[in-house]
């Protein structure tokens, strides 16, 4: 059994905001797998959408608790389902990666990402897999030594959390659509 988890928040103005970036990966990979529809599980706080794969049942979530309070369902998904640390998947944006660039990691610490970090505090554990899509924006001049600061730390430096729950601009928009279908690819290889 394998849980597949996009992060994000419930909510209409939260739609397309970078935060909910995860969310929008889960919904291209639910519309590719032709999964059945979406539910509303309220035991788990969250919308699943599940299907059995090549002998392998797939369940993937789209918890509707706000971002930092994620764990709370992943937990309640988890110990339902009695899921293998090893078998989760956690998408999520992230401000420290270069806008559209996709890392794999597994057992690492949150690095901030307090949706990350809710999910590490409720299960006990930080060894799932965790697919990070970066947000940061891009900086056309870095002339300047104020400049030669990482696109995360001048986003720091702005306000993170304001900026988390922008929307995209056009130009970054572009750029994301491709990382969300190579980010499915990706999970759907993976599967096979």
């Amino acid at each position: 059994m394998k849980l597949i988890i996009g992060l994000g928040n419930p909510g209409e103005k939260y739609i397309e905001t970078r935060h909910n970036l995860g969310w929008r990966v889960i919904d291209y990979l639910h519309q590719n797998l032709k999964l059945e529809d979406w539910r509303l599980a309220k035991k788990f706080d969250s919308l699943i959408s599940q299907r059995n794969t090549n002998q392998e049942k797939i369940i993937l979530s789209k918890p509707q608790t706000m971002m930092n309070n994620s764990g709370r369902a992943v937990k309640a998904l988890v110990d339902y389902y009695k899921i293998s640390k090893q078998d989760i998947l956690i998408i999520h944006d992230e401000i420290d990666l270069p806008l559209g660039k996709i890392k794999l990691q597994q057992d690492r610490s949150s690095a901030g990402h307090r949706g990350v970090q809710s999910i590490i505090d409720r299960l006990g554990t930080k060894d799932f897999i965790r697919m990070r899509i970066g947000i940061a924006p891009r900086i056309k001049n870095q002339e300047s030594p104020k400049q030669n600061k990482s696109a995360a730390e001048q986003v720091r430096i702005k306000n993170t959390e304001r900026f988390v729950l922008e929307k995209f601009t056009e130009q970054e928009e572009e750029i994301i659509q491709k990382s969300i279908k190579k980010a499915a690819q990706i999970i759907e290889t993976a599967m096979k």
